[in-house]
């Protein structure tokens, strides 16, 4: 007996079956086929899985899974990135608890303590990888810091600076006051914060004329070269060439005309401050001006701003500036102000954009054939509209700042001598090799590290082996497709092409499948401090309620914002938050992959697809209970397929064709909603129904039997193919137990051959007429329901005129009808005859009539239903009441007024409803 427990327990089974994938070696290439290769994005080893990494890398294991299926020899390339900033505070905060900063160790110790953390507690992300079920070839694991990846490093960093596309230079760049390094964009959050705008003074030289100047940081006027005013500005046009006073200091700076001021913004007159702000940088170069950097890297100001100012941390320079405008009646007024602060996403910082010294790559150059490659169709994005962000950001690109302020990371593999001469080698040896350099010629290497994002912009090749001539070049490179999010396009994606383009030749993938960004069930951001964070994992093993309290509001510095995401928390979910099980998260994932931008992850979805791995349970209990110890045809002995079986067989041929399409448009929504349809709503619901009228009854043939219980399994059988690569747990644990019924050898579902569509199996006859009998049904139950008739009472029915295909249809299929209707007796009218009292139902031109005569209690039915509109009116008022509020209309979160719309429409349709069966009541004899 093949034993199939009666309730589905994901838990019992989801991580046995990963170990055994892994541990069999399943996830390896298998050496033959097509090629098929994905890089995993790799993904920071300090981080712990987020809904977005979820989301993703679940879509990947589809592909993955699919590929392996058809055939291909596949492989999904994985490793972690040593994520230079995150790391370094990660371990930087665990010598701060033992008293100590890395400049008690210095550089080697400390660098050698990130080494030991990320061997003891790194590897966090890849064990919740598994949870997660990714089938990524384990074997070949890859760290962005391991030696062979650090080498390919170096061989492009010196590669690019002896053909002089990498230099240093002094330029702005976003600088973190605290962690004291450089940060990229992606590093840089903006928060909506209140400020202010202070109004100030400029006098004119030798005049009693002033200009005013509008700045929400008025520190910075000390590093002021400029004040500027848009050439047009008729206000300001007998300025232009004139000098200003700059107030609190002895400099004269002059008034200058660009395009780039807004006439309409604030006063239209400008401050230009080049060393503090980017426009103004840009200004300032197109007018020769000179910058004046007035910060330390602390943000404090320094020697080039007036004594009484040297040293003061920026806000208390602030005050004191104000304070002094103020005396010398500077100050024209201040209004409150919301602006936009940038914030370090780490340290939370105010950053700065800040003038110094970074090593940077000619980016220009590199991107052109990077464009030309996405032009001419070497390189394509799904959905194709992404190419057009690409292009914009491509043909705008500045001159890419690698260089970051930090010890762990690739050491920028640089060498100075004593005259400030650079010299670029592997090493200190490498160096005085290339160069001829005695051994006593005193060298010392650059101090800073290379921004993360350069050693994952060679990731494609260099996890493969660059820049050895590896195998798994040859065979896995250029790779299939990149799946990632669109926040990342410019930062990495472009990169990656760039790079690929220079050093290998060829392009780094042929798709670029752009995935949306995970947001939660009202559309917002998911973010810490929001409190609306959800860890996959919760998801998949459940959490309580305190549980998931504490985790959301731990480490919130502001009491005030704790205690309001708690209150959050325990409003959404006051139960906490279920075992759903990794295939239904899987599935779930799968279902919100549209090709929109934002994509809202409502948890109440997640218990209809466990629901749906529930269903699919239950029905394969019900496959193995009535075929296990009995003829499927196994055996070439004739069978007979009813007209059930040829509509399943011929639907399952439409749902093959419909998977293998989505899938290969990255539709992944349109794929899951194919199989979920075909899974609960024909084969679960329709076909075991439509299977039980031949295997109970008696008058059925051993051909008929034996037809019927062989499409049971195999339908079942590819169905868990299908179904496969989205919830891999449940179909492998349901295979096995079906395998040796269907005389399958293999030893996983996941080593098995991807479903393909048949046609000698499509059959558009059989499929019309079974949908014939499935209204039919379909109409007559809807009349049980309305008609509040009980389901097992059984019915007599009249039918009245319908096409002689209707006739012919019933005359075959009447067994089907009486049996899943609950049909006692059915009676054809002639087209004139009147038939009684009765509930009514039109297919086409056929007339459904139910005689109500002892049916139902006319009295208690017609209590019930005016009971029912009561309540239905009541609510009705209610919800018009509140819609024709405005100040609701207005204030309200338009996903709750248009939820309001629609229940507003959904009470009108069943108010229609019980009108009619009120009706129809009152209208009986």
């Amino acid at each position: 007996m093949t034993e199939i427990e009666k309730t589905y327990n994901p838990q019992t089974m989801e991580q046995s079956w990963y170990h055994t994938w892994e541990s069999r070696g399943y996830f390896l290439p298998k050496g033959h086929g097509h090629s098929y290769s994905i890089m995993l994005p790799p993904p920071n080893v300090t981080g712990s899985l987020h809904m977005g990494h979820g989301f993703g890398f679940t879509l990947i294991d589809v592909l993955i899974r699919y590929h392996r299926m058809c055939g291909m020899n596949t492989l999904w390339q994985t490793g972690t990135d040593h994520a230079g900033i995150a790391t370094q505070m990660v371990v930087e905060r665990q010598l701060n608890l033992q008293g100590k900063t890395r400049h008690d160790l210095g550089r080697e110790t400390f660098v050698e303590k990130v080494w030991e953390w990320k061997q003891e507690s790194g590897g966090n992300i890849t064990r919740q990888l598994r949870r997660l079920g990714t089938s990524m070839d384990w074997t070949r694991e890859r760290f962005t810091m391991d030696e062979n990846l650090s080498h390919a490093v170096r061989k492009v960093f010196i590669e690019l600076y002896d053909q002089g596309l990498i230099y240093r230079g002094k330029r702005l760049v976003n600088w973190d006051p605290v962690l004291l390094t450089a940060i990229s964009d992606l590093e840089v959050v903006n928060t909506e914060e209140e400020g202010k705008l202070w109004h100030i003074r400029y006098p004119l030289v030798d005049s009693s004329e002033y200009v005013i100047v509008a700045t929400t940081r008025p520190e910075t006027m000390l590093g002021d070269v400029a004040v500027a005013v848009h050439p047009d500005d008729e206000r300001y046009k007998h300025l232009i060439g004139q000098q200003v006073k700059l107030p609190l200091t002895e400099r004269t700076i002059p008034v200058i005309a660009d395009h780039y001021v807004d006439p309409l913004f604030g006063t239209g007159c400008v401050k230009i401050t080049p060393a503090h702000d980017f426009n103004d940088y840009a200004i300032g170069n197109r007018h020769n001006l000179e910058p004046i950097n007035i910060f330390t890297p602390t943000a404090n100001l320094n020697e080039n701003t007036p004594k009484a100012y040297q040293g003061l941390d920026k806000l208390k320079a602030r005050e004191k500036i104000i304070s002094d405008l103020q005396a010398q009646q500077l100050l024209e007024k201040i209004v409150n102000h919301k602006l936009k602060v940038p914030r370090g996403d780490r340290s939370h910082a105010v950053i700065e954009p800040y003038l110094t010294f970074q090593w940077y790559v000619k980016s220009k150059i590199l991107a052109e054939p990077a464009i030309l490659a996405v032009k001419n169709g070497d390189i394509k994005f799904v959905p194709e509209n992404w190419d057009k962000t690409y292009f914009q950001w491509m043909n705008n690109i500045e001159d890419w700042c690698i260089s970051r302020q930090l010890w762990w990371g690739h050491r920028i593999p640089i060498w100075y001598d004593n005259e400030g001469k650079t010299y670029a080698g592997q090493n200190e040896a490498d160096v005085r090799k290339r160069h001829q350099l005695p051994a006593d010629f005193h060298l010392r290497q650059d101090e800073d590290v290379l921004d993360t994002w350069f050693s994952s912009a060679l990731w494609p090749f260099s996890s493969l082996g660059w820049p050895a001539e590896t195998d798994d070049l040859r065979i896995f490179f250029p790779t299939n497709v990149l799946v990632t999010g669109f926040d990342i396009i410019f930062f990495w994606v472009a990169r990656m092409i760039m790079m690929s383009l220079k050093f290998m030749k060829q392009v780094p993938f042929r798709e670029v499948y752009i995935t949306g960004l995970i947001r939660d069930a009202e559309g917002h951001k998911m973010s810490k401090s929001k409190g609306n964070v959800l860890d996959p994992i919760d998801l998949i093993d459940g959490i309580t309620l305190d549980e998931l309290v504490t985790k959301r509001t731990y480490g919130l510095m502001q009491p005030a914002m704790a205690e309001k995401i708690e209150k959050a928390t325990r409003k959404e979910f006051p139960q906490g938050i279920p075992s759903y099980g990794t295939d239904a998260l899987r599935f779930t994932f799968c279902s919100v992959a549209s090709y929109t931008r934002d994509i809202r992850f409502d948890t109440s979805r997640l218990a209809g697809y466990r629901n749906f791995c529930n269903k699919l349970w239950n029905a394969s209990r019900y496959v193995i209970m009535n075929t296990e110890g009995h003829d499927t045809g196994s055996h070439d002995r004739p069978m007979t397929f009813s007209l059930a079986d040829k509509w399943i067989l011929s639907r399952l041929q439409n749902t093959i064709q419909d998977a293998h399409r989505e899938i290969k448009q990255y539709r992944f929504d349109l794929y899951a909603q194919a199989l979920y349809d075909f899974t609960w709503n024909e084969f679960c619901d329709w076909y075991i129904e439509l299977s039980k009228p031949i295997l109970t009854s008696s008058e059925s043939t051993e051909e008929m039997l034996r037809g019927s219980r062989h499409t049971l399994l195999n339908v079942l059988e590819t169905l868990l193919r299908l179904l496969h690569p989205i919830i891999p747990f449940i179909t492998e644990e349901i295979w096995q137990r079906l395998k040796p019924l269907v005389n399958k050898k293999g030893e996983s579902i996941m080593l098995e051959h991807y479903p393909e569509a048949d046609e000698k199996y499509l059959d558009q006859a059989a499929v019309k007429e079974l949908e014939w009998l499935k209204t039919i049904i379909v109409a007559i139950r809807t009349i049980r329901s309305e008609m509040n008739i009980a389901p097992s009472k059984m019915l007599t029915v009249l039918m009245r005129k319908g096409s002689d295909t209707d006739k012919n249809y019933y005359s075959r299929q009447q067994h089907f009808l009486h049996t899943l209707a609950k049909i006692a007796s059915c009676q054809w009218l002639k087209p004139d005859e009147t038939p009684p009292q009765s509930a009514t139902a039109f297919v086409g031109d056929l007339e459904i009539f139910i005689p109500m005569a002892g049916l139902i209690n006319k009295e208690e039915e017609t209590a019930r239903i005016a009971k029912e509109m009561a309540k239905m009116q009541k609510e009705l008022v209610v919800i018009e009441n509140k819609l024709k509020n405005s100040h609701f209309v207005d204030k309200a979160p338009s996903e709750v007024v248009e939820k309001e719309r629609a229940r507003l429409q959904d009470i009108i349709l069943t108010l229609s409803k019980l009108e009619s069966q009120r009706d129809a009541l009152i209208n009986m004899a």
